[in-house]
């Protein structure tokens, strides 16, 4: 009795044991399909979203539809906001080298994936750190090489020549800077003065314009009262239009008996020449003229 007391007990104890430790979650089941690789990486290993526990990693397989490809079969709680734009990277727990599943989302869509036993969703696996590093490490090296090669060009003895002449020339550069203070000195101990004569001239053409402008201020007084009414030139105005008005007049009156005078000495030369050329004509008259051609009398002579 002792016995069979002792094996039930026993047999109790592990089924109050089972009972309390049974999962109660409904995990909902994903899958990661990649062709990376996984390193680090076991069953029952954490899955994180953004750093939250959020499920376990259940197994990971070959995939038999596709040669190369790994499938990790995740379970997640089912308030994991998984959506179209979730991915999954593997990231890696201090120096351990532990391997567990991160997801993150970027944003882009934000549709919610549904899954389930039937029909279970995949979520796509991103290069870690440790991938990027080692796709890239290959032209890190290689770059990391040509920059060495051109520090060895760099060096060598021709080019540490010319490095050593450049230093020397530098060299000689800066001496030839430091002396020219010295050679400024002189010019500048002459400033003082220039800077005087400066102000001089300055004062000068401050007076100066001044004088120009009580100048341009007079001038301006001239012509206004030039222009005033009943001044200069509108009394200059008025005579050279009596003037005008005279000269009319005169053309009026004075040319008519020009023309009158030089009638009377035409009259006046054809009778001195009359004269000339027929004395007797004071005595016995000018006579009867002679009939010209076609006058009445006319006759050819013989």
């Amino acid at each position: 009795m002792a016995g069979i007391f002792t094996l039930v007990l026993l047999a109790a104890a592990i089924l109050l044991g089972l009972w309390f430790n049974r999962d109660r979650v409904q995990w909902v089941p994903y899958e990661i399909a990649t062709k990376l690789s996984v390193p680090g990486l076991n069953p029952q290993a954490s899955v994180r979203y953004r750093g939250l526990d959020v499920g376990r990693v259940d197994k990971i397989v070959f995939d038999p539809s596709a040669p190369g490809q790994i499938l990790v079969r995740i379970s997640v709680k089912p308030d994991t906001p998984i959506t179209q734009s979730t991915y999954a990277t593997l990231g890696y727990q201090g120096v351990t080298g532990i391997a567990y599943v991160q997801l993150d989302d970027d944003g882009s869509k934000p549709v919610r994936v549904i899954s389930s036993k039937d029909q279970i969703a995949r979520i796509s696996l991103r290069p870690s750190l440790f991938d990027n590093l080692q796709t890239r490490g290959l032209a890190i090296l290689e770059q990391t090489e040509a920059l060495t090669k051109r520090f060895n060009t760099l060096l060598d003895p021709q080019n540490q020549q010319k490095m050593l002449a450049a230093f020397s020339d530098v060299s000689r550069a800066a001496t030839a800077i430091e002396t020219i203070p010295k050679r400024l000195e002189p010019v500048l101990a002459t400033l003082p003065a220039l800077t005087r004569e400066a102000q001089k001239t300055l004062t000068s053409v401050s007076v100066l314009s001044r004088d120009a402008s009580q100048l341009t201020n007079n001038l301006n007084m001239f012509t206004t009262r030039l222009q005033a009414p009943g001044g200069p030139v509108q009394a200059l105005t008025t005579s050279a239009e009596r003037l005008g008005s005279v000269a009319n007049q005169f053309e009026l009156d004075v040319i008519p008996l020009a023309h009158d005078a030089q009638s009377t000495l035409r009259g006046v030369n054809r009778t001195l020449e009359s004269f000339n050329q027929r004395p007797q004509s004071i005595l016995f008259g000018t006579g009867t003229a002679e009939p010209g051609p076609g006058e009445n009398g006319f006759t050819v002579p013989k």
